[in-house]
């Protein structure tokens, strides 16, 4: 499927506009431990629950949003904490996280749903696996996120490789003490820049850094030190739904992580974004061309 030349030149102009329109709008709904979360639905047909990673919103697919919505009902949830969602003390846990999304699927009555997830994203729908199951929903889409974040101190070389390992547990403690008591600006900026690709616009860089800066910092520390301590290999060996897995070769998450994902998972497909079209970590953003197209044509499969 190929996106028309109105929703292209939709996203050209300020997604903000878009918002608020009968076929694009930004909603609430409150979580039981009584956090209010934000996300936006657009379209209509077949769900796709859209997750972003750590310390990001739902704004960042503002290129997929409106393309997507052309074929299926677009949802994408800000986390609590994250984008306008509110910034409750309390909650900061994957596991928690992927409760929240199951009680939006519930509150929602979405029926067979697609499910897809960017980075933390895809931490949250291994959770979710391992909490709740996922025979409710139809087919995945992971994008760029390793299976474990920290290596462990015995592993030889193709273990690091095929976990994707990119922190040790002292680099991790660094990280976290300087989002906590240090130059979190630096760092944010710092960790941004490896996952992007030198084509990046300086503006469209600078917006992600905003993005993801909504996040209060001391609670992306709490959040980073949860989500990078789970090993997730025993619940991705577990997946049997038809699986797009998305890689960019240039990305700060080793590409090698995702060859092993795919070896994983049965009924799965592999799509490495080579370093000139875009292969960081963001492919979504910095190619959504090429992007949209390769999940439109994934989702559209017949079973």
């Amino acid at each position: 499927m190929k996106p028309s030349p109105v929703m292209y030149a939709l996203i050209v102009n300020d997604f903000q506009t878009a918002l608020g329109k009968d076929n694009m709008q930004r909603k609430t709904f409150r979580t039981s431990d009584g956090a209010e979360l934000s996300y936006i639905s657009a379209g209509s047909g077949q769900p796709i629950v859209m997750l972003h990673g750590w310390s990001q919103s739902a704004e960042q697919f503002k290129y997929q949003i409106p393309v997507f919505a052309e074929h299926y009902q677009a949802i994408a949830i800000d986390l609590r904490g994250h984008g306008e969602s509110e910034k409750v003390r309390f909650g900061y846990r994957i596991a928690r996280l992927a409760q929240d999304i199951h009680e939006l699927i519930s509150t929602l009555q979405l029926q067979k749903p697609h499910l897809f997830g960017h980075s933390m994203g895809c931490s949250l729908i291994w959770s979710y696996l391992d909490l709740f199951g996922l025979d409710e929903f139809d087919r995945l889409v992971l994008v760029d996120q390793s299976p474990l974040v920290i290596s462990r101190s015995h592993w030889d070389a193709q273990e690091i490789a095929e976990s994707g390992a990119v922190f040790t547990a002292e680099q991790l403690n660094a990280a976290v003490h300087t989002l906590e008591n240090g130059n979190a600006e630096e760092l944010t900026r710092s960790l941004l820049t490896s996952m992007v690709t030198p084509a990046m616009s300086e503006e469209q860089f600078e917006w992600i850094v905003e993005c993801n800066q909504r996040l209060p910092r001391t609670i992306a520390a709490t959040l980073l030190y949860n989500h990078a301590h789970t090993d997730w290999r025993d619940q991705i060996i577990r997946i049997h739904k038809p699986t797009l897995i998305i890689a960019g070769r240039k990305s700060l998450i080793p590409w090698t992580s995702q060859v092993w994902i795919n070896q994983s998972i049965p009924d799965s497909e592999l799509e490495i974004f080579e370093a000139d079209e875009g292969g960081g970590h963001f492919t979504f953003i910095e190619n959504p061309e090429k992007f949209n197209r390769r999940v439109l044509q994934f989702l559209s499969q017949n079973p």
